[in-house]
């Protein structure tokens, strides 16, 4: 379970995070909506501990993170705009992060395989086409088996057979009881996938919930005119 606890957080007189609690369930697939703007990034970078500075507490499992790295071994990210080095090959991303992660225990190989990413591992990066370094950037995110997956749009340049790879297997490891945290603009993502949907607006948390919940909240009659009802404002 990761708790949030009255997590504040500004940029000189900008508050992006204003006193927001949000507990993000165990065994869960929660996703993470707002508007651009809303604090969504803010947060995932707090919980990743890639933004230190900041008031309030972040618990995982019932520890404060409290600038300690150790955490993060038990967590698998997947930004949406993965930046590797672009001379390197496939097979050296690969390599490196195991050498940096010093483990080969446990490893969970199955996207590389899903994929058919060996025939790529003697490219160089920088000559891949946008989806095949997605789905490099997938795969990193699952190997080694953690705990927690923190994934941010997660199917942007990929063809729909790569997307329901992927989220077949987001639904495989929750079902193996991991918790799972997403953001995504595509609508359909969200009925496909999340069991939980925590709503962020100017910084605080609106919502946080089921699916239908917010549905009979928002009074509207389908996923994405509730979520569109409330970035617009219609719903206070």
């Amino acid at each position: 379970m990761i708790e949030i606890i009255k997590l504040n957080k500004s940029y000189g007189s900008l508050a992006v995070l204003k006193e927001l609690d949000l507990i993000i369930e165990h065994g869960k697939i929660t996703y993470l909506v707002g508007p651009n703007g809303s604090g969504k990034t803010t947060l995932i970078k707090s919980i990743l501990g890639l933004i230190k500075k900041y008031d309030g507490n972040i618990k995982i499992d019932g520890t404060q993170i409290n600038g300690d790295c150790e955490y993060r071994n038990e967590i698998g990210y997947m930004p949406q705009s993965p930046s590797f080095p672009e001379n390197l090959t496939v097979k050296n991303i690969f390599d490196m992060v195991k050498d940096l992660r010093n483990t080969a225990k446990n490893l969970d190989e199955e996207l590389i395989s899903k994929f058919n990413l060996e025939k790529e591992m003697s490219k160089r990066l920088k000559n891949l086409s946008g989806g095949t370094l997605q789905k490099v950037n997938a795969s990193l995110a699952f190997l080694f088996n953690p705990k927690i997956l923190i994934i941010d749009e997660p199917t942007a340049g990929l063809d729909p057979v790569a997307s329901g790879i992927l989220k077949d297997k987001i639904l495989k490891e929750n079902q193996n009881g991991k918790t799972i945290l997403f953001t995504s603009h595509i609508i359909s993502e969200l009925e496909d996938l999340a069991q939980n949907i925590a709503f962020i607006l100017e910084g605080k948390l609106w919502f946080n919930g089921t699916l239908e919940n917010l549905i009979n909240l928002t009074g509207e009659k389908n996923l994405e005119r509730s979520v569109a009802s409330v970035m617009l404002g219609k719903v206070v």
